[in-house]
């Protein structure tokens, strides 16, 4: 009886995902590419939904290469998609319906950060002005409201059919794990100084409204039995926040040579593709976590003041 106990608590037990299918958007690149990788390492068949089908096509072959190696490994498949519209994630969710019987997580992970400020030149209203309203234009914020938290809304409900269909199955795959959305916020949903958010406003609103939407759908949703829960990131090196570089091999964002933030991170210089994966494994595992979101920020809302 104790052996059994021991191998069910052990991480390769815990954390073995055959079976699991999960969508994550953004899941091509930056920390969308960090979850979807280390999903398609513990063994789940993984959606990853982006702009432009060759680059994700051309990465999904790189990684189901690799993985066809070992029996353990599961499948990256990409499917090119707008997440902003309305009509794009019923046309995604269909899709995905087509080729699977249902799905066990998804990750509303894509984001984009536009409309940045530079500091006004001097206490006065016309140079916060010139500043804050006259160098961010309507369509740089409607696009990222609606890339990072409109987008969201829909994807969330155009897939709920096929969560319930994970938890009202009965394949064995679908007693190990609980049906779930999961959000990308950021620590900018709770930080109170705009330099830790790339001086976004836009950003800044979108991912508070995301950390909103993260508490609220989840009690929305008890009565499904499908969970809700959130990621915030602080500085992961990503097109968003290193832009330019990219690991032609493995897709891995780089930060290039002397990049310098106006922010303090306290542990180490930025998060790493295992910090962020191992919190993933952890949401996608755990059955009892629910509603919440977590903070995974090197210690920067120690630094700096925020409201989380």
């Amino acid at each position: 009886m104790a052996s059994a106990v021991l191998e069910q608590l052990s991480a390769s037990s815990i954390f073995d995902l055959r079976g699991v299918v999960a969508v994550v958007t953004g899941g091509g690149s930056g920390i969308g590419l960090m979850i979807s990788s280390t999903l398609v390492a513990n063994g789940a068949t993984v959606y990853i939904v982006g702009p432009q089908q060759d680059e994700l096509d051309r990465l999904a072959k790189k990684y189901n290469q690799a993985a066809g190696q070992d029996s353990r490994r599961g499948k990256m498949y990409g499917i090119e998609g707008d997440i902003r519209l309305k009509s794009e994630a019923k046309r995604l969710a269909e899709e995905i319906e087509k080729r699977e019987k249902y799905i066990t997580v998804l990750f509303n992970n894509a984001g984009i950060l536009e409309g940045s400020f530079t500091p006004p030149a001097e206490p006065t209203a016309a140079s916060y002005i010139a500043s804050h309203f006259d160098s961010v234009s309507q369509d740089q914020f409607n696009n990222v409201i609606n890339t990072n938290a409109v987008g969201p809304y829909w994807l969330t409900f155009a897939f709920l059919p096929l969560l319930e269909k994970w938890k009202n199955s009965d394949d064995l795959a679908t007693k190990k794990f609980v049906p779930q959305v999961i959000m990308t916020s950021s620590m900018n949903g709770w930080t109170k100084d705009s330099n830790t958010a790339g001086r976004s406003y836009p950003y800044m609103f979108s991912k508070s409204a995301i950390g909103h939407f993260t508490s609220s759908l989840a009690h929305e949703l008890l009565p499904l039995g499908i969970r809700v829960n959130g990621i915030a990131p602080g500085y992961f090196v990503s097109q968003m926040s290193s832009p330019g570089m990219i690991d032609p091999e493995t897709g891995a964002s780089l930060s290039p040579p002397g990049t310098v933030h106006p922010f303090e991170v306290p542990t180490v210089p930025s998060g790493s593709n295992r910090d962020m994966g191992s919190l993933a494994l952890f949401l996608v595992a755990n059955w009892f976590v629910n509603g919440e979101t977590v903070l995974i920020d090197g210690g920067t809302l120690l630094k700096h003041p925020s409201s989380y």
